[in-house]
């Protein structure tokens, strides 16, 4: 009887190790191996990685430490030896526009693309006292706006994108970035290109503050400022996911082809469809600019990790380990959820180019990655390139969204309520076209943002609330936990034996010494 019980004990102690086990990849066995990692950098793509930090803590044991403290600050670091990686929208500057000394790295490195978005204009406008959320812009209008050319939202130019909407007599505030800004760089540059007689300043990392404008440190300064009752009026250039988490609308931009479009994941990919790569992986937008497909959203991108390519300063071929590893996950399985986050996953031409850098990180797998075991959200085991799953079932722009007398009603991003018609226009809907991305996004940023609310004065500055001092910011972004699985069946099961193990052994030993004496355990 004793062995049997022996017996019992040790299968339940196995169930417990497999449980603890499953859905886990083999490298969580080997946690204790990853040495923590730490970058600065990119604020528009920190909402995707601080989602992909807390995954591989929780299921690899990794401890990778960000901090978005801005583009320009993230590739300063990165040139003095102070992080083992940093994130940048844009490359290293040969000539920085405030004159300082050229960025270059004393050792090796390469830069491998992370995720994809879309910098959206984020806004807050009422009409009537009722919230406006399907406000459309042209690019021209949206560079008067930003160099305070237009600085009413009653202009004539705004409501000949708007015949659904009375336009309000009311002064814009544009909100700029205020620290040296990878999102800045991006948008200034579209400008510099599409738009070269209304702006002339070409890529600029440090924007220039508009007379009537405002201006805000990092992402989350910018969409903070514009999220408060005292930002009613305003209006921000902030990556989609900020927009989303905030219950905030952005604008539906007029593209190449005509139609006013929304960033959502879909259009974002495919608009990246026009991208072309660079030699060194950087980024050539101009065919994103000019996409000709009416579903394009026009100021797509995606954002770069800068990785070392040899030993140096503090980086070792054991943070080269943990580095290659984090790269593998975010680039196949964290892009899986790119779109709920506000992103838009890499394609399959993108993830390649991130293999070929993994390879040359010190210490990270030389094989790189196997693009048939990915997992990757925009191609399937065997495809090709030109197969990008979301840009091949990305839906058509509604009718109402196209340039003309009509206007769709439908919510944007984070706000998707209806508007009602108030200008001389006709209205319609966008559901079905692109709005369930959204809807989506909304309710993952809804639970994300419903532990506490936050007050601030008119500089932006934290007043009460549960977050950080200093600036206007939004809640952290997180993803509803999976649920109730195997492994959480298995332990149950293996708690419910250890119990009877524990339990029957005292019970069968008092019946047998009642019964006058005991045989040979």
């Amino acid at each position: 009887m004793s062995r049997r019980l022996h017996r019992l004990g040790a299968a339940a102690l196995a169930v417990v190790v497999l449980a603890l086990g499953v859905g886990r990849p083999v490298e969580a066995a080997h946690a204790e191996s990853y040495v923590p990692i730490s970058g600065t950098g990119s604020t528009w793509s920190q909402n995707a990685l601080d989602q992909w930090r807390k995954n591989v803590a929780a299921n690899y044991g990794m401890t990778i430490n960000y901090s978005g403290t801005g583009s320009s600050a993230g590739r300063r670091d990165f040139i003095q030896g102070t992080v083992d990686f940093a994130v940048s929208e844009i490359p290293f500057q040969a000539q920085p526009e405030d004159n300082s000394p050229p960025e270059v790295p004393t050792h090796g490195y390469a830069y491998m693309p992370i995720v994809a978005g879309g910098t959206s204009f984020m806004y807050n406008l009422k009409i009537n006292g009722k919230r406006v959320t399907n406000l459309r812009l042209s690019g021209e209008v949206i560079t008067k706006i930003f160099t305070g050319a237009i600085s009413k939202w009653n202009d004539p130019a705004i409501q000949a994108d708007n015949p659904g909407l009375a336009m309000p007599d009311k002064s814009i505030v544009p909100v700029v970035r205020s620290d040296g800004s990878g999102t800045s760089a991006q948008f200034s540059l579209w400008m510099s290109k599409q738009f070269p007689s209304a702006w002339s300043a070409g890529m600029r990392s440090q924007f220039p503050v508009p007379a009537n404008g405002k201006a805000q440190n990092g992402s989350l300064g910018v969409a903070g400022y514009v999220s408060q009752d005292y930002g009613e009026g305003a209006i921000t250039y902030v990556e989609y996911s900020y927009a989303l988490k905030s219950g905030f609308p952005v604008a539906k931009v007029l593209n190449n082809a005509g139609y006013y479009i929304e960033p959502t994941y879909q259009s974002v990919a495919v608009a990246l469809m026009g991208a072309a790569i660079n030699p060194d992986l950087s980024q050539n937008l101009d065919g994103v600019y000019n996409n000709g497909d009416p579903r394009t959203y026009p100021l797509s991108s995606y954002s770069y990790m800068i990785v070392p390519t040899e030993v140096a300063g503090i980086f070792t071929t054991a943070k080269g380990a943990t580095l290659g590893a984090f790269a593998t996950y975010f680039l196949c399985e964290g892009q899986q959820q790119a779109g709920a986050l506000g992103y838009s996953p890499l394609p399959m031409n993108l993830v390649r180019a991130g293999s070929e850098v993994v390879k040359r990180i010190p210490g990270a797998n030389a094989a790189g990655i196997d693009l048939n075991a990915c997992n990757n959200p925009t191609f399937k085991p065997g495809e090709s390139e030109s197969d990008n799953q979301l840009a091949k079932n990305a839906p058509q722009p509604a009718a109402c969204d196209k340039q003309g007398p009509d206007q769709c009603v439908t919510g944007t991003a984070g706000a998707l309520e209806e508007t009602p018609v108030t200008g001389s226009g006709g209205g319609g809907s966008a559901a079905g076209t692109g709005g369930d991305a959204a809807a989506a996004g909304a309710g993952t940023a809804a639970a994300a943002t419903a532990d506490g609310e936050a007050m601030y004065d008119a500089n932006g500055n934290l007043i009460s609330g549960s977050t950080v001092a200093g600036s206007a910011v939004s809640s952290p972004f997180t993803l509803a936990d999976t649920g109730w699985g195997t492994p959480q069946l298995l332990m149950t099961v293996a708690a419910g034996m250890l119990l009877v193990a524990i339990a029957l052994p005292p019970l069968f030993s008092r019946r047998l010494r009642r019964g006058g004496g005991a045989g040979p355990s």
